[in-house]
């Protein structure tokens, strides 16, 4: 294809991945951020050895890794009997599959060093209310009555709230999920958790607490974990309203290990409270607008999915820009090699979510008792760690590729 000017709507990590695949393939991209000095948003995430392909195939690996902390296993049990209801072991799949978890600003510090250095045009404070096609050309209607374009492709990496989405001829439906949770980053003191393993209690399906620890992003950041409670989104106001002393009391009487974390939060400002919605796009694309990462699916976090999904997906779309002459094409093909493994995570995220966060207490019951046993009969073993890692699906065979072919299709060029 020819060399495009493209405008990639969010400079968080999908929009800041898309502008250094496409720069690296010729094309011309303006980065378009609503806010004046572009940040990450929330506390901490996983990346599956799927969204780690794509960052060593920009050449990103040693930097994350440098920031991240390797995670080889989920585990968690039920806080009345010690039931093991959830554990999941990388070693179970070949080849020393691992997932690395990290705070979102390590992601976002290397995805935005390395457009930076690359000089990569960042237009901040520009909200972006619109698209408007004339011919064969885009425009960006930007609030106050600015235009931004020509563009010859608009990729929307806004998020899971994205404008662009809501007046699409192709808007999914969304269906907002009632549990949500309170997210805060702390320091981690030495044997608090395994170091390797993101850590979980549960109380029937109405209560999660989980520790991940994540690293130190900058060498002068001591080693900190991510401290999780889910919650309804609709009675966080009235846990605030109680105080932060009864919140944390409630924590201890399910984890008092957790108390050296606890000590930290003096503040409601220390958490921050994520919502999660589902939604899938059917057609990630309208005329000259491609969607990306949350923009075009979002869902619970269960499985870890999200950041990794939105780096696949921007990588397949360089893919298929770099393999076809003709744009249409080339967004049909993008389309086609992320379905399949876009809408079975979807799906798949949707049918485990109500096991550990939900009101149902016949499915805490069932998953209290049978988890423990199924985890330890073959082929499940590999099938939960197929399913974290990202993986069940092969998302490089979807675009008609070996691993090995695929990364070298869209490795970085020389500077």
């Amino acid at each position: 294809m020819k060399p495009l000017k493209i405008a990639v709507v969010g400079a968080g990590p999908a929009g800041l991945a898309a502008s250094l695949f496409l720069t690296r393939a010729g094309h011309a991209t303006d980065i378009i951020e609503r806010f004046d000095n572009p940040a990450p948003v929330g506390s901490a995430l996983m990346l599956q050895p799927t969204g780690l392909t794509v960052l060593e195939s920009l050449g990103l690996g040693p930097a994350i890794h440098a920031a991240g902390n390797r995670i080889d296993r989920l585990f968690g049990t039920e806080n009345t009997r010690g039931n093991i209801v959830l554990d999941v072991r990388y070693s179970a799949l070949s080849g020393g599959r691992y997932g690395l978890a990290v705070h979102r600003a390590a992601l976002f510090d290397t995805l935005y060093d390395e457009v930076s250095a690359r000089k990569h045009p960042i237009l901040t404070g520009k909200r972006v209310m619109g698209v408007m096609e004339e011919g064969d050309r885009s425009y960006l209607s930007i609030e106050g009555g600015d235009r931004l374009g020509p563009y010859d492709l608009v990729i929307d990496a806004s998020g899971a709230r994205s404008e662009l989405v809501a007046a699409s001829s192709v808007a999914p439906s969304v269906r907002n999920l009632a549990y949500g949770a309170f997210w805060a980053t702390l320091d981690c003191p030495d044997g608090l958790v395994d170091q390797a393993a993101l850590t979980q209690r549960y109380d029937k399906a109405s209560v999660m607490i989980g520790v991940l620890p994540i690293g130190s992003r900058r060498p002068d950041v001591p080693r900190q974990a991510a401290l999780f409670w889910s919650l309804k989104v609709a009675e966080a106001d009235e846990v605030r309203r109680r105080g932060l002393d009864r919140w944390k009391d409630r924590i201890r009487g399910y984890w008092p290990e957790c108390e050296p974390l606890l000590e930290q939060i003096s503040d409601w400002d220390q958490l921050t409270l994520a919502r999660y919605a589902h939604r899938t796009m059917k057609i990630p694309y309208s005329g000259r607008t491609v969607f990306v990462g949350d923009a075009a699916h979002s869902t619970s976090p269960q499985l870890g999915q999200g950041a990794n999904m939105a780096l696949l997906d921007v990588a397949a779309l360089a893919h298929a820009l770099a393999e076809h002459e003709n744009l249409h094409a080339a967004l049909a093909a993008y389309a086609r090699a992320r379905r399949m493994h876009v809408r079975l995570f979807q799906l798949l995220s949707a049918a485990f979510t109500p096991f550990y966060q939900s009101d149902s207490a016949a499915l805490a019951w069932i998953r209290d008792r049978l988890v423990a046993t199924i985890v330890r009969v073959s082929p499940a073993p590999q099938i939960l760690a197929a399913i974290v890692s990202g993986t069940l699906v092969d998302p490089f065979a979807a675009a008609g590729l070996r691993e090995s072919d695929w990364l070298r299709a869209i490795a970085p060029q020389p500077s």
